[in-house]
């Protein structure tokens, strides 16, 4: 047996390492070329496993394209700390000689899909991730290169938080950090923070949760206070999602959860809508005969209108998107406390005009309808839009608004959260917004929910849409003390698109099939589609300036009384 022995002896037997990995979130095992041409993503989970800086660059920039800076700046030892295993400063060399990398973080120069961004990129292999002071200085001077350049600055966070072997120093990278991000957004250049597993602690209470836009890898955990340090600390028990990606996206503070693969194409896209080039004239389709400009189109009698504009297969601003759209990137969240589904909005491009798009959504169902909350918006949907808002003026894109809802929520916790002072914090914020705001009236526009998403340069409305200060029931019960009484109401409000444009308070009416939009949702959303486009593109050439008096002007003389 002895030449058994020696070819045994002989033989290279491969690590199981080699041949399979392990999927940290299943265990499941999983060949290694099939998970390494997954990009470390778990075919039978969808559990993300980490990556290092190096092959997170790899997935993220074009080719070739990444040029690093500032490589010479190391780890710092301000407190020549020392604990039970030994010098800190030992293991951080250790660190860096292991892994390649001299700080928890790369920063450098990129392009992706062709345009140049500045690029800091985290790994958690150095130390946790944990920012360090020499991690705080790269971070602050990729975004000063990126401010001195005008260049975007896409962050991807991979950190345990703070490093407590440089103590109160460490602490003090979050203040740092955060100066550099404000200066970068002062200055109206885009910052893009991308969240990995993990971020935690003090990196995602500084520079991961300032962004202009956040997106997250699924199941990452995001969080400042561990599960373990909070159940034990406050005795409160956690549900099983607490922390995850999706949770966050829940509570309002993602504005969207992209798959690993889909990532690179994901941010090419929302780059794309950074101060875009727009079309210099659009032809409306139809001729003059696509939006009516007088009083002179048949009208149905106002309550026959209120049926219409309330009828369940009309289309919703889901359908628009469908049909109207040639790109739509949704955005959620209003970074404090949820994501109604009330208001839906993001990045759309409509005829090859780039704009920011928000509406009201209503469902076609039960289930969609309490789903949207049958179209009425919570103070968070008001202030995701006016976040969005925001968003559409720093990245210089026109804001088209649908309006389509009953009113704003009056329930009790709408009340508590800040009702009133959402839309009314939103009325502020779109008169004064400096870039172009068209309005849709596409179904009911119900009073203040309604105008909460309505200040615009221009308004248009559907043939039988509705606007009112109150629903005719509502009026009907309070002025006549009879809701039978509603068509009388509601032909006395004066709330039919013929009644408002002579009123002043609209300036166009887009005309409906015969029957109304349900009749022909195909052809209505051609018209609508055709319309805005025509709409926005006078309205981009008027300097901004000129375009926020105007604005002001035209809100002014509504209702004005001469004496």
């Amino acid at each position: 047996m002895s030449w058994l022995t020696e070819r045994k002896a002989e033989a290279k037997i491969r690590p199981v390492t080699d041949l399979w990995a392990v999927c940290p979130s299943c265990k499941a095992h999983v060949e290694r070329p099939v998970w390494n041409a997954n990009l470390k993503v778990c075919p039978k989970c969808n559990g993300h496993d980490r990556l290092s800086c190096r092959e997170r660059i790899e997935l993220l920039a074009d080719p070739g394209s990444f040029k690093e800076q500032n490589a010479n700046i190391g780890f710092n030892d301000p407190l020549d700390f020392t604990d039970a295993s030994g010098k800190y400063a030992d293991k951080a060399k250790a660190t860096a000689a292991k892994t390649g990398i001299g700080e928890a973080v790369v920063t450098g120069t990129a392009t992706m899909g062709g345009r140049s961004v500045a690029l800091a990129v985290m790994d958690f292999r150095f130390l946790g991730g944990s920012l360090g002071s020499g991690t705080g200085e790269r971070i602050l001077l990729a975004t000063e290169m990126a401010l001195a350049r005008r260049l975007p600055l896409i962050i991807v966070s991979a950190s345990g938080g703070a490093r407590m072997h440089e103590g109160i120093v460490s602490l003090m990278q979050m203040a740092k950090t955060c100066a550099g991000i404000a200066r970068l957004q002062e200055a109206g250049l885009p910052y893009i923070s991308v969240l990995t597993d993990p971020t935690t602690g003090g990196v995602s209470a500084s520079y991961a949760m300032v962004g202009d836009i956040h997106v997250a890898e699924p199941k990452s955990l995001i969080g400042f206070a561990g599960r373990r340090v909070i159940e034990q600390t406050i005795k409160q028990k956690l549900p099983d999602d607490f922390q995850t990606a999706e949770y966050l996206e829940a509570h309002g503070f993602l504005d969207s959860i992209v798959a690993r693969k889909e990532l690179r194409a994901w941010l090419v896209k929302v780059l794309g809508y950074y101060r875009p080039e727009q079309p210099k004239s659009a032809a409306r389709k139809g001729g003059a005969k696509a939006v009516v400009r007088n009083g002179r189109a048949k009208q149905p009698s106002a309550w026959d209108s209120v049926q219409l504009a309330r009828h369940a297969g009309r289309p919703t601003i889901r359908d628009y998107i469908a049909n109207c759209c040639d790109d739509f990137v949704e955005l959620h969240g209003d970074r404090a406390f949820g994501d109604d589904h009330g208001i839906i909005g993001g990045f759309a491009t409509i005829g090859g005009v780039r704009l920011m798009l928000l509406g009201h959504q209503k469902g076609k169902n039960v289930e969609e309808n309490i789903a949207s909350n049958f179209g009425m918006a919570n103070p968070e949907g008001y202030r995701k839009a006016m976040r969005l808002m925001k968003l559409a003026e720093k990245y210089g894109l026109p804001v088209v608004s649908f309006v389509d809802t009953p009113g704003a929520y009056p329930g009790l916790d709408a009340e508590a959260r800040g009702q009133a002072e959402a839309i009314a914090r939103n009325l502020t914020v779109m008169a004064a917004l400096r870039t172009p705001f068209l309005v849709v009236v596409t179904g009911e526009g119900g009073s203040g929910g309604a105008l909460g998403i309505g200040v615009g340069d221009r308004v248009m409305m559907l043939q039988n849409a509705v606007y009112s200060v109150i629903s005719p029931e509502g009026c009907a019960s309070i002025l006549w003390r009879d809701g039978k009484k509603a068509p009388e109401a509601a032909e006395a409000l004066k709330i039919t698109a013929g009644a408002l444009l002579g009123l002043g308070i609209i300036d166009e009416i887009v005309p409906e099939p015969a029957g109304g939009a349900h009749a022909d949702p195909a052809k209505t959303m051609t018209t609508v589609k055709d319309a805005v486009v025509a709409a926005l593109t006078p309205l981009l050439a008027i300097p901004v300036e000129e375009l926020v008096a105007k604005r002001y002007d035209k809100f002014a003389a509504m209702g004005r009384v001469e004496g």
